[in-house]
Protein backbone atom coordinates (compact mmCIF):
# COMPACT_ATOMS: atom_id res chain seq x y z
CA UNK A 1 0.00 0.00 0.00
CA UNK A 2 2.42 2.90 0.94
CA UNK A 3 1.86 6.36 1.09
CA UNK A 4 2.91 9.55 -1.63
CA UNK A 5 4.76 12.37 -0.37
CA UNK A 6 1.57 14.34 -1.36
CA UNK A 7 -0.35 12.46 0.47
CA UNK A 8 1.94 12.87 3.95
CA UNK A 9 1.97 16.58 2.79
CA UNK A 10 -1.31 17.14 2.95
CA UNK A 11 -1.64 15.58 6.36
CA UNK A 12 0.91 18.16 7.08
CA UNK A 13 -1.42 20.93 5.99
CA UNK A 14 -4.48 19.24 7.60
CA UNK A 15 -3.39 18.56 10.92
CA UNK A 16 0.29 20.30 11.46
CA UNK A 17 -1.10 22.27 14.62
CA UNK A 18 -3.37 19.62 16.10
CA UNK A 19 -0.27 17.08 16.02
CA UNK A 20 1.70 19.94 17.65
CA UNK A 21 -0.90 21.13 20.59
CA UNK A 22 -1.30 17.02 21.49
CA UNK A 23 2.59 16.65 21.43
CA UNK A 24 2.86 19.82 23.06
CA UNK A 25 0.19 18.45 25.91
CA UNK A 26 2.66 15.61 26.53
CA UNK A 27 5.92 17.42 26.49
CA UNK A 28 4.59 20.13 27.94
CA UNK A 29 6.82 22.34 25.62
CA UNK A 30 5.41 24.02 22.36
CA UNK A 31 9.54 24.59 21.02
CA UNK A 32 9.79 20.58 21.52
CA UNK A 33 6.39 19.70 20.20
CA UNK A 34 7.25 21.44 17.24
CA UNK A 35 10.62 19.52 16.78
CA UNK A 36 8.66 15.80 17.56
CA UNK A 37 6.07 17.06 14.60
CA UNK A 38 8.71 17.87 12.16
CA UNK A 39 10.71 14.87 13.11
CA UNK A 40 7.64 12.93 13.20
CA UNK A 41 7.04 13.80 9.18
CA UNK A 42 10.44 13.67 7.55
CA UNK A 43 10.19 9.89 9.51
CA UNK A 44 6.63 9.53 7.86
CA UNK A 45 8.18 10.46 4.66
CA UNK A 46 11.59 8.17 4.71
CA UNK A 47 9.16 5.41 6.05
CA UNK A 48 6.06 5.94 3.85
CA UNK A 49 6.17 2.79 1.68
CA UNK A 50 5.46 0.85 5.36
CA UNK A 51 2.26 2.43 6.11
CA UNK A 52 -0.76 -0.12 5.79
CA UNK A 53 -2.80 1.69 7.65
CA UNK A 54 -6.27 2.64 6.60
CA UNK A 55 -6.40 6.47 8.02
CA UNK A 56 -2.54 7.83 7.06
CA UNK A 57 -3.56 10.37 9.30
CA UNK A 58 -3.82 8.09 12.62
CA UNK A 59 -0.82 6.58 11.15
CA UNK A 60 1.41 9.83 11.26
CA UNK A 61 0.08 10.72 14.45
CA UNK A 62 1.42 7.08 15.94
CA UNK A 63 5.24 8.14 14.89
CA UNK A 64 4.83 11.88 16.23
CA UNK A 65 3.10 10.33 19.54
CA UNK A 66 5.90 8.27 19.73
CA UNK A 67 8.61 10.82 19.13
CA UNK A 68 6.74 13.13 22.35
CA UNK A 69 7.32 10.03 24.29
CA UNK A 70 10.77 9.30 23.71
CA UNK A 71 11.59 12.78 24.16
CA UNK A 72 9.78 12.86 27.12
CA UNK A 73 11.58 9.20 28.69
CA UNK A 74 14.70 11.61 27.93
CA UNK A 75 13.87 14.25 30.39
CA UNK A 76 12.59 11.99 32.83
CA UNK A 77 10.09 13.86 34.04
CA UNK A 78 8.22 12.81 37.22
CA UNK A 79 4.64 13.27 37.96
CA UNK A 80 1.50 12.57 36.08
CA UNK A 81 1.13 14.16 32.63
CA UNK A 82 -2.16 16.26 34.02
CA UNK A 83 -0.69 17.34 36.58
CA UNK A 84 2.45 18.57 34.20
CA UNK A 85 0.06 20.11 31.66
CA UNK A 86 0.62 24.00 31.09
CA UNK A 87 -2.66 25.87 31.00
CA UNK A 88 -0.77 28.59 29.00
CA UNK A 89 -0.95 26.22 26.11
CA UNK A 90 -4.83 26.65 25.75
CA UNK A 91 -5.80 29.23 23.46
CA UNK A 92 -7.60 31.93 25.22
CA UNK A 93 -7.32 34.90 22.57
CA UNK A 94 -10.45 34.07 20.20
CA UNK A 95 -12.49 33.82 23.28
CA UNK A 96 -11.50 34.44 26.62
CA UNK A 97 -13.88 33.26 28.67
CA UNK A 98 -13.72 30.13 27.68
CA UNK A 99 -9.86 29.92 28.18
CA UNK A 100 -10.38 31.07 31.62
CA UNK A 101 -13.12 28.82 32.08
CA UNK A 102 -10.27 25.74 30.51
CA UNK A 103 -7.76 26.47 33.20
CA UNK A 104 -10.42 26.37 35.45
CA UNK A 105 -11.08 22.90 35.20
CA UNK A 106 -9.49 20.25 37.21
CA UNK A 107 -5.92 18.95 35.50
CA UNK A 108 -7.56 15.32 33.93
CA UNK A 109 -10.15 17.30 32.91
CA UNK A 110 -8.33 20.27 31.37
CA UNK A 111 -5.98 17.43 29.77
CA UNK A 112 -8.34 15.77 28.47
CA UNK A 113 -10.53 18.92 26.70
CA UNK A 114 -7.42 19.95 25.41
CA UNK A 115 -6.26 16.74 23.66
CA UNK A 116 -9.73 16.43 22.26
CA UNK A 117 -10.44 19.68 20.62
CA UNK A 118 -7.86 21.71 20.80
CA UNK A 119 -5.13 18.82 19.67
CA UNK A 120 -8.28 17.10 17.87
CA UNK A 121 -6.97 13.57 19.03
CA UNK A 122 -9.45 10.74 19.13
CA UNK A 123 -10.31 9.10 22.45
CA UNK A 124 -8.40 6.18 21.53
CA UNK A 125 -5.61 8.27 21.28
CA UNK A 126 -6.23 10.46 24.43
CA UNK A 127 -6.86 6.98 26.49
CA UNK A 128 -3.67 6.06 25.29
CA UNK A 129 -1.32 8.90 25.92
CA UNK A 130 -2.67 9.62 29.33
CA UNK A 131 -3.43 6.22 30.43
CA UNK A 132 -7.00 6.42 30.78
CA UNK A 133 -9.83 3.91 29.50
CA UNK A 134 -12.21 5.37 26.55
CA UNK A 135 -14.60 4.98 28.66
CA UNK A 136 -12.60 7.40 31.39
CA UNK A 137 -12.12 9.68 28.60
CA UNK A 138 -15.76 9.79 26.76
CA UNK A 139 -17.08 10.62 31.03
CA UNK A 140 -14.64 12.45 31.46
CA UNK A 141 -15.24 14.99 28.88
CA UNK A 142 -18.84 15.17 29.60
CA UNK A 143 -18.32 16.16 32.86
CA UNK A 144 -15.96 19.01 31.82
CA UNK A 145 -18.86 20.17 29.01
CA UNK A 146 -21.26 20.32 31.99
CA UNK A 147 -18.76 21.85 34.00
CA UNK A 148 -17.98 24.51 31.09
CA UNK A 149 -21.45 25.53 30.75
CA UNK A 150 -22.33 25.94 33.59
CA UNK A 151 -19.22 28.46 34.55
CA UNK A 152 -19.55 29.95 31.02
CA UNK A 153 -23.78 30.35 32.02
CA UNK A 154 -22.57 32.47 35.41
CA UNK A 155 -20.08 34.27 33.64
CA UNK A 156 -22.80 35.80 30.87
CA UNK A 157 -25.39 35.80 33.82
CA UNK A 158 -26.31 39.64 34.61
CA UNK A 159 -24.71 40.29 38.14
Amino acid sequence: MGLSTAEIEQVYQRRYTGFRLGAAAILNDVDAAHDAVQDAFARAIVDRKKCRASSPEAWIWRIVERRALDELRRRRRTGTLEEAFDVDLVPSESNPALGTAIKALPPRRRLVVFLRYFADLSYADIARICELSEGTVASTLAQARAELLQHLQLEGSPG
